[in-house]
C-alpha cells in the first residue's frame, strides 16, 4: 500500500500488529532534539533482521519499503514525524562529560512488540540508529559509522543474544556509499547506517543531566515516565515515593544484566554511564571483546590503559554508576530509602549469577547451596584450565549437565577435564539434570566444537568483505549462530 508523509509516497507493507508509538516525544524539547537525518544516495541494503522485523510486525515490509524507512527515514505510519537526537550527560572513564548527546544516531521510532500481552499491548521498543548523521550533539565529529563498525554490532549482538544476555537486536545495515576516513581502521573505509531494535534507550546519563542542572522538576517528569513506561508494576504516587523504587527495579535489571556478561564471558568495553539504559539491556557496541580463556584482567578497550573496565572489574563498575543513577534522584528523593535501593544490588548479582551460570550449563537448578557449588567449581575449572581451556568451549562441552559428560570426556578437550583439577566440578555437576533433554542430540551439540566470536574471527570475516565484497562468510555465521540459539534455547 501507500502511505503519504510530507508530501512522499512511500512504499509500506506493514501486518496488521504494527503499534506505532511516540512517548519519548511527547516528553518535550528538554529531552531531545528534532534532527534531519543524513542523505545516502548510493545506499545498498547489505542486512536485515527478518526475525525480529517479525515482532513487531514488519516483517513484510519489502526491501523497497524497508530502505525508505531505515536508510531515508522517512516516518513509519502513526509514529513520531521526526527522528529525536536524544540529550544525556555521562561520566567516561569516571570523568564527567557534560557535553553529550546522540551525536550520530537519534530514536526513530518506537513502537509495541507484536503478539505479547499487556494493559498497552506489549512492550515499547525502539528503533535507534547509529551512523545516521550529524546532530547538535556532533561535536564536530562527522556522525557516521564505518561498515566495519556496523558488522562487528551485527555480529556482537547476535552472539549475545545465543548466550542469554539482554541485549538491543540489530535491525538492519545499509552501506551508505560513503568513504569515512578514521584513526582506528585503514582508509578510506567504507559507511554504513545501522538501526538497532532495543527496549530503551533511555540512559543514566539522560537523568544525569538533568541532575546537573539542577532541574528536580523535570527529574521527576523522567521518573514518572519510566514508571508508567517500564515499570509498570511500580504504583502511581508522589515521586519521592516511586523513585526509590524505581532505583531498585534498575539495581534488579542491571544486575542480572552483568551477571550475564560474566557467565557469557563479555567485556563490554567501555562501560561509561551514558552506555548504560534504565532497561536494564546492553546495546551500542564499540570496543567489546569475548574472552578467549578466563583473566579477570582482560580489558577490550586499547585505551583503557588502567584496566578500569577489565572483564573482572565490570560488576564494581556497573555499582559505580548504579550509584551516580541514585545521586540523581537525590532531588526528589530521601538519600536513606536510594541507598537502601543501592544495597539490593550485592544480593541481586549473587542470584542472578547463579541463574545465568546454571543457563550456561543448561541444568536444571537444584537448590541455592548445590548450584552455588556448583558456579563455584565451574569458576574454579575455567581458571584451573589456564591457556589450554578456551571459554566458550567449556560451556559448550558441559552442557545439559551430567548427561553431557559422556560428549565432553570423549571429545578434544577430554585430558583436561580427567585431570585432578577439574574432579571437584565434575563431583559438583553429578545429579544435574538438561533443561532440554532433547536439545542435546541437536547436531549442533554433534560438533567438536561451538561457535564463538573472538578477535581473530571478527577480522576473518570483515576481510572478504573488505576484499572482494564477498559477505558469504558474513551470512554463514550468522546462520550457525541461529542454530546454536535454536539448540541452546537461551536466546529469544
Amino acid at each position: 500500500m501507500k502511505q503519504a508523509h510530507d508530501g512522499k509516497a512511500v512504499e509500506t507493507s506493514v501486518l496488521p500488529s504494527f503499534r506505532a508509538q511516540q512517548p519519548f516525544a511527547d516528553l518535550g524539547f528538554e529531552f531531545s532534539d528534532e534532527v534531519v537525518p543524513a542523505s545516502f544516495p548510493d545506499a545498498r541494503l547489505r542486512w536485515r533482521n527478518d526475525r525480529a522485523a517479525a515482532s513487531v510486525g514488519l516483517a513484510d515490509l519489502t526491501d523497497g519499503a524497508w530502505m525508505a524507512a531505515f536508510c531515508r527515514f522517512e516516518p513509519l505510519p502513526g509514529a513520531q514525524p521526526h527522528p529525536l537526537a536524544m540529550r544525556y550527560h555521562g561520566h567516561q572513564f569516571r570523568t564527567y562529560n557534560p557535553d553529550l548527546g546522540d551525536g550520530r544516531g537519534f530514536l526513530f521510532a518506537q513502537m509495541r512488540e507484536a503478539g505479547t500481552e499487556g494493559a498497552a499491548g506489549g512492550r515499547l521498543l525502539d528503533f535507534g540508529t547509529k551512523g545516521s548523521g550529524q546532530t547538535p550533539w556532533s561535536r564536530n565529529a562527522d556522525g557516521r559509522l564505518t561498515l566495519k563498525g556496523g558488522v562487528r554490532e551485527v555480529l556482537a549482538a547476535a552472539v549475545l543474544e545465543v548466550l542469554g544476555v539482554p541485549t538491543s537486536r540489530a535491525f538492519s545495515l545499509v552501506e551508505t556509499g560513503e568513504s569515512l576516513s578514521r584513526p582506528d581502521e585503514p582508509s578510506p573505509t567504507r559507511g554504513a547506517v545501522l538501526t538497532r531494535l532495543g527496549h530503551s534507550h533511555i540512559r543514566f546519563g539522560t537523568f544525569q543531566r538533568h541532575a546537573f542542572n539542577g532541574r528536580a522538576d523535570l527529574i521527576e517528569t523522567l521518573t514518572h515516565h519510566v514508571c508508567d513506561i517500564y515499570y509498570p508494576h511500580i504504583a502511581p504516587g508522589p515521586v519521592a515515593e516511586r523513585g526509590p523504587r524505581l532505583l531498585a527495579a534498575v539495581v534488579e535489571r542491571t544486575a542480572h544484566l552483568v551477571a550475564r556478561w560474566m557467565a557469557a564471558g563479555f567485556v563490554h568495553g567501555v562501560l561509561n554511564t551514558d552506555n548504560m539504559n534504565i532497561a536494564g539491556e546492553s546495546f551500542d557496541y564499540g570496543p567489546f571483546r569475548f574472552l578467549p580463556r578466563n583473566d579477570p584482567n582482560f580489558v577490550a578497550a586499547y585505551f583503557d590503559q588502567t584496566g578500569l573496565y577489565s572483564f573482572g572489574r565490570q560488576p564494581e563498575a556497573v555499582f559505580w554508576n548504579l550509584q551516580q543513577l541514585a545521586g540523581c534522584f537525590t532531588l526528589v528523593c530521601e538519600t536513606g530509602d536510594l541507598v537502601e535501593a543501592l544495597n539490593g544490588f550485592s544480593a541481586a548479582y549473587r542470584e542472578a549469577l547463579r541463574g545465568a551460570m546454571l543457563n550456561r550449563l543448561g541444568v536444571v537448578g537444584r537448590g541455592e547451596e548445590a548450584d552455588l557449588a556448583l558456579v563455584n567449581a565451574a569458576f574454579a575449572a575455567l581458571a584451573a584450565g589456564g591457556e589450554a581451556l578456551r571459554w566458550e568451549p567449556f560451556f559448550f562441552d558441559w552442557f545439559g549437565g551430567e548427561a553431557s559428560s559422556a560428549r565432553a570426556l570423549s571429545g578434544p578437550r577430554a585430558a583436561l577435564y580427567t585431570a585432578p583439577a577439574f574432579a571437584g566440578f565434575r563431583t559438583a555437576l553429578e545429579g544435574y539434570e538438561p533443561v532440554q533433554p532433547a536439545a542435546l542430540a541437536a547436531p549442533y551439540f554433534e560438533r567438536s566444537e561451538p561457535e564463538e566470536l573472538l578477535y581473530d574471527e571478527i577480522e576473518a570475516l570483515w576481510a572478504p568483505i573488505a576484499q572482494a565484497d564477498d559477505w558469504g562468510p558474513f551470512n554463514a555465521k550468522l546462520e550457525r549462530l541461529n542454530d546454536a540459539r535454536e539448540a541452546m534455547g537461551l536466546g529469544r
